[in-house]
């Protein structure tokens, strides 16, 4: 079985007094609402992630991730931070290849490469993002476009390693844009990617590997998403800042 994973992206938002409110409020629903069989990760920028731990604590189904981490394992790179540094902290998580870095930080599939080994290599569990633009949607080469982003980031991994690893699809055309994917366009490029994955590891890591929807999604629309057979849950951007739309998405299973 392959899991059911909810991370929410706070992005550069939240003061510390917000952060701690937010999360208390999370925390809170969670364990009112008797909530399991889905994993819930928080993903706020670096500042909070220690005071955020200690709120989550040890409550089962919940987890701390980070928004990105540095392809180097330590040394003289002002302003960045390590996936070792990440881990003494109790990250479990990482965000990597997030359309917004790829666009505005130019990180390239060669750079995830490194980002995503280091990860692995201190014990985080990368959730690897892949997406096409509107010019590459309009096109017609969405499939190939993310299929190679997988291959040129991903496939050098050993079959265990791949097999720790989340992929996020990012139709990056629907987000922010006022334009929505729908839950069978979502389906259709899962299904892709899952079969893109069988022809590297086989059958078996494909259907074990979970594969999450990037795509602006909210309360209105994550029941219709969450039942399709490929899409395994979300990666939320600004409804994670909203703790009572959060976990609408994650009840939506």
């Amino acid at each position: 079985m392959r899991k059911k994973i909810v991370a929410g992206n706070w992005k550069m938002n939240m003061t510390l007094d917000e952060g701690q409110k937010l999360t208390s409020e999370i925390v809170n629903m969670y364990k009112d609402e008797a909530l399991e069989g889905v994993i819930a990760v928080l993903n706020p920028p670096f500042p909070h992630i220690f005071p955020v731990k200690k709120l989550i604590g040890s409550i089962p189904g919940i987890a701390v991730g980070a928004q990105n981490c540095s392809d180097k394992e330590a040394g003289a790179y002002t302003g960045e931070v390590s996936a070792k540094i990440l881990a003494s902290f109790g990250v479990q998580y990482v965000i990597l290849g997030h359309s917004e870095r790829r666009e505005y930080f130019k990180e390239t599939n060669e750079l995830l490469s490194e980002k995503v080994k280091q990860a692995l290599a201190n014990g985080l569990i990368p959730i690897f993002c892949c997406g096409e633009s509107l010019e590459i949607r309009t096109a017609g080469t969405h499939e190939s476009n993310v299929k190679f982003q997988l291959t040129q980031s991903l496939f050098d991994l050993s079959p265990e390693d791949f097999s720790k690893v989340v992929i996020a699809y990012e139709p990056i055309w629907a987000i922010g844009t006022g334009k929505t994917a729908t839950a069978d366009q979502a389906q259709e490029m899962h299904a892709a990617l899952r079969r893109h994955i069988a022809t590297k590891y086989g059958k078996e890591i494909a259907n074990e590997t979970s594969i999450l929807y990037g795509g602006s999604a909210n309360p209105g629309n994550a029941k219709e998403l969450f039942s399709k057979p490929d899409v395994d849950g979300g990666l939320i951007g600004g409804a994670s800042i909203k703790s009572r739309d959060f976990l609408d998405i994650i009840k939506s299973f």
